[in-house]
């Protein structure tokens, strides 16, 4: 399935400093449908290359890292279980900042 994976807010730091990635993310085996679960496992295996403590907490983001899928929050959408579709644009953004 053919995505669009956004960083934002620093969080591109975390992937070799890259804030878009056109990705081609394989559905799990006996999968019918790619969840926001399914790509945030994807995420850390093949884009995240250091502190992915910073972006995952247990088998989600982190409080503080904003979700949006076509631009709407993740959690008006089912946070781990938004079902994906093929050309879905998946932004990550941390809303924290030091100072």
């Amino acid at each position: 399935m053919q995505l669009t994976v956004e960083f934002g807010g620093g969080l591109e730091l975390l992937c070799s400093s890259v804030k878009i990635h056109n990705v081609n993310v394989e559905l799990p085996k006996g999968v019918e449908k790619l969840t926001m679960k399914d790509l945030l496992a994807w995420i850390c295996t093949n884009l995240i290359k250091e502190r992915p403590e910073m972006f995952m907490k247990g088998d989600s983001v982190r409080p503080g890292v904003l979700a949006l899928v076509n631009d709407c929050d993740w959690e008006l959408t089912g946070q781990l279980d938004t079902t994906l579709e093929e050309k879905d644009v998946v932004v990550f953004i941390s809303t924290l900042h030091g100072g």
